[in-house]
């Protein structure tokens, strides 16, 4: 099992729009967050959770060079506006649509953003073409399972994944852009041995945890490494990994988990 961070931030986590009194140190690489995205090889299948604006470039700098499956969270435009540069996927895969898997929501976006691509196959070589599919609760894949629970996003709902590796047993949990873990999302984590939470910012916000309500509800989940990803840059790396409980991390654009 294998996860590669390819963004850890939000539309309000590009330092350039930082500014030295925001106290994020733009020396610092680990600073510089692209839109939140993962990528999971579990037992030689490839998943890609999310597609960023900076999608391309993303896959490019961590030489992604094969998605078998997509999961969107949401609809919302950082997690689902690169979604056309999958299109080189689809040739890699032999010019077949790439199989999706979303709640109805963000399947309904997807039929509004991308019309051309809500095809059995590419129009032509180089095209996209998305075979959509609705999220089920599990999602038996040939290198694993990945079950599915709401999650709270202020009136949106977003879909929690919880990823185990059929050969291994491993298992972790990918709750991004959430409010908080519900009690039902407790239960499905149950085990895991990897948990990565949204961790907006220092404050409170209405839809996202801070990273004070994240380190809280890693602790309360319990596995022996927690990731926090999905931040602003009001959160400088640093400065803010020092305090935080040593199996309670903060992700950064570009790292790889591998257990």
């Amino acid at each position: 099992m294998e996860i590669i961070f390819l963004g850890t931030g939000t539309s309000q986590g590009v330092p350039m729009i930082a500014q030295p009194e925001d106290g994020c140190d733009l020396d610092n690489p680990k600073n510089w967050r692209t839109r939140t995205s993962i990528h999971v090889e579990m037992g030689g299948h490839h998943i890609q959770v999310d597609a960023a604006p900076e999608f391309r470039m993303q896959c490019l700098n961590n030489a992604v060079t094969q998605i078998d499956t997509f999961i969107l969270t949401h609809p919302h435009a950082d997690h689902i506006l690169g979604m056309d540069d999958l299109r080189r996927f689809c040739d890699l895969n032999g010019g077949v649509a790439m199989p999706v898997y979303s709640s109805e929501a963000g399947l309904a976006r997807i039929r509004e953003i991308y019309p051309y691509a809500v095809l059995d196959k590419p129009k032509v070589k180089g095209y996209p073409a998305f075979q959509l599919n609705s999220m089920p609760q599990a999602l038996e894949l040939p290198g694993g399972t990945v079950e599915s629970v709401i999650l709270p996003h202020g009136p949106m709902q977003v879909l929690g994944l919880v990823f185990t590796e059929a050969e291994t047993g491993k298992q972790f949990a990918y709750y991004t852009d959430c409010k908080e873990v519900t009690e039902e999302a407790l239960v499905v984590a149950d085990g895991s041995d990897l948990i990565v939470l949204d961790g907006l910012r220092p404050d409170p916000h209405p839809s996202h945890m801070s990273v004070d309500e994240a380190v809280d509800t890693a602790k309360k989940m319990g596995a022996s490494m927690s990731f926090l990803t999905h931040m602003t840059y009001m959160v400088d790396h640093e400065s803010t990994e020092a305090r935080l409980p040593d199996n309670i991390r903060l992700a950064y654009d570009g790292l790889r988990v591998s257990w």
